[in-house]
């Protein structure tokens, strides 16, 4: 039995290889399709999975796992356990992705062989969702071998033919054959394995942790946030000394490293707090380096103790890392004694003090009410001192932000779409109240563009890679009267 997987972990796995299969694909419209359909229907094959494995239940590490099923630049799930749970026990049958049958359309007429890669591909990441308890059963890897058949069933019916054996689940089991029985809708396949097989390499490979200086490089990197990535650096610097200082036996005064991020949604600040954690974790403050992030939804639960459990489970997955609490003002009702967020609250000051070496807390939230939740609890007051200010982005900020989403997309601004991009950006940003979304304001306009732009090239006969491509000004700020 192998060690149970970080979400961080998977996610980070489960970006590359997707990433890496992206790039693959020629055809800019096919990509784009891919793109938007492989995290939903991977995170629907991971219910699959873990309905297979009979001796396992659904646990607190399956809902991370599942909401770290997303590609860079692709919404970011939050499901709950009880949406996770119900997934895994209304799961029917496994279904091929739309975009399979574009690979396959797209194979035949160019002689690639996308669609066999794919099949590959998706059992390397059913493998690791399953592996993501620390064993992979005989009922997972049954039902990762018949959904593999499945998809190449569909490639010998086109008559696009493999120049290698496909992967098999079955050298990965972990679980030994009696306690794992095979899951009624998955047999197993007689097919061998390919043990030496590259791709069965890739997924027993992992990532190296990144190094100080790539993640000082990723923080710079970061749009804006000039006076937060000064705090950051500043921070670690203290951080370090403080350890030479220690080792060189000098004395080290009390510090608490604890911290409010204060800003409104979309400045950035999980972003950071998940930055914060790698970087405490490079220089040797955390054993692990992971961010939970959780809410009070995440912490509180609706009967007398309940939310004691709750939150202890939440510090546990977090213990080694950074518990990142947002909008963390909800958890206190002032008016309200009887809450359950004061217990939560209770609980986490005393885990603070508990696992002080090797657990930080990062709460967030609105300026103001944060202020009045610091002060409802005089424990809070004494271990958070340190302020973060993530300021709102200024209309040149959110233009960056979107040049940037759009050169991560594959689409290109035309000249008059650029103009149009900076001129609807400035007013949003002139115009902005206390619910202005920053960065997600940002991904709403790119969103509804792409739609748009989508909807005008579906028009064209046999559009140019470049008409795929580019975004005019009505796909950006539609005149009034047309469809938005």
């Amino acid at each position: 039995m192998g060690e149970p997987m970080t979400a961080s972990e998977v996610h980070r796995q489960y970006s590359q290889v997707i990433a890496a299969f992206r790039k693959l694909i020629p055809d800019p419209a096919l990509r784009m399709s891919f793109s938007r359909q492989v995290d939903e229907f991977m995170r629907r094959c991971a219910l699959g999975v873990w309905q297979a494995d009979s001796a396992s239940s659904i646990s607190p590490l399956h809902v991370e796992v599942y909401n770290a099923i997303w590609s860079p630049g692709c919404p970011v799930p939050s499901a709950l356990y009880w949406e996770v749970a119900t997934g895994v026990a209304n799961f029917d049958r496994f279904r091929p992705p739309t975009f399979f049958q574009d690979l396959r359309r797209y194979d035949r007429t160019h002689s690639t062989s996308l669609a066999r890669r794919f099949a590959d591909q998706l059992t390397l990441m059913l493998l690791l969702f399953a592996a993501a308890d620390g064993v992979v059963s005989e009922g997972e890897a049954a039902f990762v071998n018949a959904c593999s058949d499945a998809l190449l069933e569909l490639c010998d019916q086109d008559g696009l033919k493999g120049d290698r054996p496909a992967l098999k689940a079955d050298p990965f089991v972990s679980r030994p054959p009696e306690s794992a029985p095979l899951h009624p809708s998955a047999p197993p396949s007689s097919q061998p394995a390919a043990e030496d097989s590259p791709a069965a390499a890739q997924a027993e490979e992992k990532p190296a942790e990144p190094s100080l200086e790539e993640l000082m490089a990723e923080l710079d990197g970061l749009c804006g946030l000039d006076q937060v990535k000064k705090d950051v650096k500043s921070l670690v610097n203290l951080v370090k000394v403080r350890k030479l200082r220690s080792q060189a036996d000098l004395p080290v005064p009390p510090m608490s490293l604890h911290l409010v991020f204060l800003g409104n949604p979309g400045t950035g600040k999980t972003t950071v707090a998940r930055l914060l954690a790698k970087l405490y974790h490079a220089i040797g403050v955390l054993s692990k380096g992971q961010l939970v992030e959780v809410d009070r939804s995440g912490l509180v639960a609706g009967f007398v103790g309940q939310t004691a459990l709750k939150t202890q489970e939440a510090v546990q997955k977090a213990i080694g890392g950074v518990l990142f609490i947002d909008e963390a003002y909800a958890l206190v009702n002032p008016d309200s004694a009887n809450d359950f967020g004061h217990e939560a609250v209770e609980v986490l000051l005393k885990n603070m003090e508990d696992h002080r070496d090797d657990l930080i807390v990062i709460v967030a939230g609105y300026t103001d009410r944060m202020e009045t939740f610091l002060h409802s609890n005089p424990g809070l007051e004494s271990r958070f001192n340190k302020y973060f200010y993530f300021s709102d982005y200024d209309a040149g900020q959110l233009m960056d932000i979107f040049r940037s989403m759009c050169d991560k997309n594959g689409y290109a601004l035309s000249p008059q779409g650029e103009q149009a991009a900076v001129g609807l950006l400035r007013e949003l940003y002139e115009q902005r109240d206390e619910n202005f979304g920053n960065a997600r304001e940002v991904r709403n306009l790119f969103e509804k563009a792409v739609a748009r732009q989508s909807d005008r090239v579906a028009q064209l006969d046999s559009p140019t890679r470049e008409q795929l491509m580019e975004l005019l000004p009505e796909d950006i700020d539609p005149p009034e009267g047309a469809s938005a």
